[in-house]
């Protein structure tokens, strides 16, 4: 998911880290049996409001728990190290974001550059790889995983991507390499096997339009590989997200797996909007006709979480808007993002002192943003949003 950030992860001691994670894996077992605590979507909406009309994730507790990037707060992002441990902590998803390699398989990567997520700038055999580009009107210069076949790119280590926010998770640098989507796909079904249930994914398509102009598109290998895994219908455990409206739509007549539009701010476009003339802001797309349309195609929208709750001057929450009731209204469900711990990433009425890099009043927030109603939240700290959940649940 596309954001911008800088912040530092803060230690716990060894018995408070059991401790928080005894909690969140609790709030989530009980939510997988419906015991009291953790609401089921019938139970936060009503007819109509998230329910999903035959899809799977109705079964889902409410609010929902998607794990950004894996645990991605503890562990580099996009590891199998980071997945595992977003599990091991009860996350209810976890996300993947995909893009592809020289040779056509889909990797899990936040962006196609790959600079700051490996240790490619150290390699040199691959120094003559590194070029300038330009990706959704943005100019990079790097490395890109376009640019390497899949034999090549496994043999990258996945490193820390903001160490000077998270400097704790640089332990875990070298230590996993970049996983491919089917591999991950093999670990969820082991760890469904051995946990006797289904491990729910959350799928996107990176910049589909920029590859498929490089003959490299997105969605006809990721049905693929959706239908060798028995992923593609209507109840299956995953559900496959892009900025671009056209990706979903086109993921639409590939699979009947659950489909979620991505909103960014207010005043941006879609970029496969852009390259096609069509004028429409995420302001028109998050207006009742806009959100209409997006229901034609998708089952949700996963909006930045200022188009939920706008900030005010000096960073603060403002007053929320309608979007939540608007979206349900278009029988869409909403798993905005992303909450992460860090001062930094918080809004302004929500930190704690003065080091942009120290844990601020998490909880705080993730109650203001419940309380709007949303389906669910992406998180970087999958151990706090459940805990977060458990305790909105209660109230």
């Amino acid at each position: 998911m596309a954001t911008q950030e800088s912040g530092q992860q803060q230690p716990g001691t060894g018995r408070g880290r059991r401790a928080v994670l005894g909690a969140a894996l609790l709030g989530a077992g009980a939510a997988a049996v419906g015991l009291p605590g953790v609401a089921r979507a019938d139970e936060r909406h009503g007819p109509g409001h998230g329910h999903g009309h035959g899809h799977g994730y109705e079964s889902l507790p409410k609010p929902t728990v998607v794990a950004h990037r894996g645990a991605s707060g503890y562990r580099p992002e996009h590891t199998l190290g980071s997945y595992q441990l977003a599990l091991d902590m009860g996350a209810h998803v976890i996300e993947q974001d995909v893009v592809p390699t020289k040779d056509g398989h889909l990797v899990c990567r936040h962006e196609n550059d790959i600079t700051g997520t490996t240790d490619v700038a150290e390699r040199p055999e691959f120094a003559s790889r590194k070029t300038a580009k330009s990706v959704d009107g943005a100019k990079l210069t790097g490395w890109f995983t376009e640019d390497f076949t899949l034999a090549e790119l496994k043999t990258l280590r996945a490193k820390e991507r903001i160490p000077g926010t998270r400097r704790h998770n640089t332990l875990y640098d070298g230590r996993w390499d970049i996983p491919t989507l089917e591999e991950v796909f093999e670990w969820a079904e082991k760890e469904g096997r051995r946990r006797g249930r289904q491990i729910w994914l959350h799928i996107e398509t990176k910049h589909p339009t920029y590859f498929r102009q490089l003959g490299l598109g997105l969605e006809e290998p990721l049905a693929k590989l959706l239908r060798r895994y028995g992923r593609h219908k209507k109840n299956s455990p995953n559900f496959l997200q892009s900025f671009e409206p056209g990706s979903i739509q086109r993921l639409a007549k590939l699979v009947a797996a659950p489909r979620v539009v991505l909103l960014s701010s207010a005043n941006s476009r879609p970029w496969d909007f852009v390259e096609a003339g069509d004028p429409r802001t995420v302001a028109d797309l998050i207006k009742p006709e806009g959100l209409a349309w997006l229901a034609r195609f998708a089952q949700g929208i996963g909006p930045t979480l200022d188009l939920i709750i706008p900030k005010k001057a000096d960073g603060s929450l403002g007053t929320p808007t309608t979007l939540v009731e608007d979206a349900h209204e278009a029988d869409l469900i909403l798993h905005p993002y992303t909450m992460r711990n860090e001062n930094t990433f918080l809004p302004a009425n929500f930190r704690k002192g003065t080091d942009p890099a120290a844990y601020g009043d998490a909880f705080g927030a993730f109650k203001a943003y419940f309380e709007t109603g949303i389906d669910g939240i992406f998180s970087d700290n999958p151990d706090t949003a459940l805990l977060a959940a458990a305790d909105f649940a209660k109230d």
